[in-house]
């Protein structure tokens, strides 16, 4: 009697439902994010919103998605510990600023990492949508003049409202909570890019371009696949490749767990040559690039960027629209070029 009883407890845990937490869930990136979630088996979906019946407009209509009012620019202890209760694991996709300009990243990572606590999900996993080229910013000249096709492009040389430093403290933040966790770093998004095969690299030199979609699927997985505890990684996407059959398992399985440190700088210096091969475009030159214009601009002689240059008022007028687009109310997440 007590192996059926054993065997029942057991089938009802495999059976039972795990909960998801969505927050930034109406964004550009949250939106795929709850649609990938609603895909995969036994999944709920909490999707933390500012106004429902706004978002009831952009969300799908599903019976394993609800939908909780969070205004992620004035939480409470309260309402975070309400947001996080039950929840096997939370998917920021937030990004912007208060309106006091507080960066809601480092704002999320330590309400969010602490009412997963408090909830008593304990084993939940909290994961990152962060930026590629958030360490760029802290480069000395001479790492800056080696790897100058990751450090000398439009995100990183404008850097607009220290957006890449606040994300960079916000992961610090994150690593130290105490809470399982990953951070994921996507270069820029593109939506009419090709979907491919996520590529996943460690040292902060990844430059292209990531589709919204592989985007979804990657933070999705890095939820629950346990290759990804601990580990914080770039990506992008290399067009014409379809995805692992295994899903990200092996790629995962590659990377260094943050605790190890970081990687070292023959490893990172190495990545980086290989990865300037698979930039877009037939310049292969991330240099040349202009905030606000493509690769295809680049190859066709339209955008002319001498490597080097200081940004134009063109692009520094670019890069202001853009953070101007993030700061709450609107909090829309911000793009750059990578």
């Amino acid at each position: 009697m007590l192996a059926l009883n054993t065997a029942a407890t057991l089938s009802l845990a495999t059976t039972t439902p795990r909960t998801v937490v969505v927050a930034g869930a109406t964004g550009r990136s949250g939106r795929l994010v709850v649609e990938e979630l609603l895909r995969t088996p036994q999944t709920q979906v909490r999707a933390l919103v500012r106004n429902a019946s706004k978002a009831a407009d952009v969300l799908p209509t599903h019976p394993d998605l609800s939908l909780f009012q969070c205004d992620l620019s004035e939480t409470t202890d309260a309402v975070v510990k309400e947001a996080c209760t039950s929840a096997s694991g939370l998917i920021w996709c937030a990004s912007g600023f208060t309106g006091d300009g507080e960066s809601l990243d480092c704002k999320g990572m330590q309400e969010f990492s602490k009412g997963l606590q408090e909830a008593g999900s304990t084993d939940a996993r909290l994961v990152m949508l962060s930026s590629a080229g958030v360490t760029r910013t802290e480069w000395d000249d001479a790492k800056s003049a080696a790897l100058v096709g990751a450090a000398d492009i439009p995100i990183i040389r404008l850097n607009p409202g220290k957006i890449l430093d606040k994300k960079r403290e916000a992961e610090e933040l994150l690593r130290t909570s105490g809470v399982p966790y990953c951070v994921v770093r996507p270069t820029g998004l593109k939506e009419d890019w090709p979907a491919g095969r996520p590529i996943l690299s460690q040292g902060d030199v990844a430059v292209g371009r990531t589709t919204p979609t592989d985007l979804a699927s990657v933070l999705v997985s890095a939820v629950s696949e346990p290759n990804a505890a601990g580990k914080t990684f770039e990506m992008f996407t290399l067009a014409g490749y379809p995805a692992p059959s295994d899903g990200l398992a092996t790629a995962l399985a590659g990377l260094t767990p943050d605790a190890a440190g970081p990687p070292p700088e023959a490893r990172v210096y190495a990545s980086y040559e290989l990865l300037q091969q698979l930039l877009p475009g037939e310049a292969q030159d991330a240099t040349r690039l202009e905030m606000g214009r493509t690769y295809e601009q680049v190859d066709r002689g339209e955008v002319s960027r001498e490597r080097g240059a200081a940004p134009t008022e063109r692009e520094k007028a670019v890069a202001s629209a853009a953070l101007d687009s993030i700061t709450t109310p609107r909090k829309k997440r911000f793009f750059g070029l990578f």
